[in-house]
């Protein structure tokens, strides 16, 4: 196992220097040991990565940018999660696999990709069959990326922004957009899409075997910065991977102490905290039907908030979006 890239840690575009492998903390808050906060069946993604079975997710703890915003901020930003072995991870898989998973997908692993690919190896030499699926926020290395080829073959990546003030103020990360664009770039460089159709009893589905699905999560009184990433993405991605505009921005009621809220708040000062209006969902969809993406898959508008998860509780999601297999609590 290679984990030199731990070492002054230049495993993320952030090249910290923190020595993980000593124990000191990168500025995703995790040394070198994975630790994780939750696996289940997952039903909320997108058609082709739920299919029937649900996607078999599993969070990570930690993440190499700090979104104001994050709906995981338990365990992206807040440390919720206990520490996963090789073993314990192709356990996870495994558990997955067999309660009918479509997939393994990682959740925010962009910071731990050398031990991830190693712990990836691990369970296929294991008995996982199914295809893994890596869902992050592309802000990573190219030079990272390389260890996952050929073990990964979905890719879920965000395209946040291409707005470097947005991308300072929400995310901490000036870099954001070029470094997401070249992530992104080489995702569909080497996973053309492969589609299967799978059937159930009289029903037949897509399901995405390799390929990548760029996601986008439209920031309310952000038209303009929308119109811009599909603009990117009709001309680099069109045809060659699908899109995924998301519409279901929810300010979450973030339990912190008031210093973190204070500073949370002030970033998020640059966008609207709010739902989404109807007006701005019908400004999108004139905006798909003038972009006549090859596929793109948009949601209808809902106010209903009651899927935001609470990494607290076994069950953090609803019971309709999730079926739990494992979680940081367990003994």
């Amino acid at each position: 196992m290679n984990l030199d890239l731990y070492k002054n840690c230049k495993q993320c575009p952030r090249s910290c220097g923190a020595n993980r492998l000593e124990g000191k903390s990168g500025f995703c808050k995790e040394d070198s040991s994975l630790r994780a906060a939750f696996a289940g069946l997952h039903f909320g993604e997108e058609p082709l990565v739920t299919v029937f079975g649900g996607s078999g997710t599993i969070f990570i703890t930690g993440c190499t940018l700090r979104c104001a915003f994050c709906q995981n901020y338990q365990i992206s930003q807040n440390g919720f999660g206990a520490e996963v072995s090789s073993e314990l991870f192709t356990k996870m898989c495994l558990d997955l696999q067999n309660k009918g998973a479509e997939n393994i997908n990682i959740v925010t692993g962009s910071h731990h990709i050398p031990l991830l690919a190693q712990f990836i190896k691990d369970a296929k030499n294991n008995g996982v069959t199914i295809p893994f699926c890596w869902n992050s926020s592309a802000y990573e290395s190219v030079e990272s990326l390389e260890l996952l080829k050929g073990l990964v073959t979905i890719w879920l990546p965000d395209l946040k922004t291409l707005d470097k003030e947005i991308s300072t103020k929400l995310f901490a990360a000036p870099d954001y957009p070029e470094v997401c664009t070249k992530a992104i770039e080489w995702m569909i460089k080497n996973n053309p899409i492969k589609i299967e159709e799978v059937k159930k009893g009289s029903e037949t589905k897509e399901k995405l075997m390799q390929g990548v699905i760029i996601r986008h999560l439209f920031l309310p009184g952000k038209f303009e910065q929308t119109a811009d990433v599909l603009s990117w993405l009709k001309e680099n991605a069109d045809t060659k991977a699908f899109i995924s505009l998301m519409n279901q921005y929810t300010p979450v009621p973030f339990a912190e102490d008031k210093i973190s809220l204070k500073k949370r708040m002030d970033s998020l000062s640059v966008i609207e905290n709010r739902l989404v209006s109807q007006t701005e969902d019908l400004d999108l969809q004139d905006l798909i039907e003038a972009f006549d993406f090859d596929y793109l898959f948009y949601q209808e508008l809902s106010d209903d908030t009651s899927w935001l998860p609470d990494f607290n509780n076994k069950m953090p999601f609803p019971n309709k979006l999730s079926v739990g297999t494992w979680h940081w609590k367990d003994k």
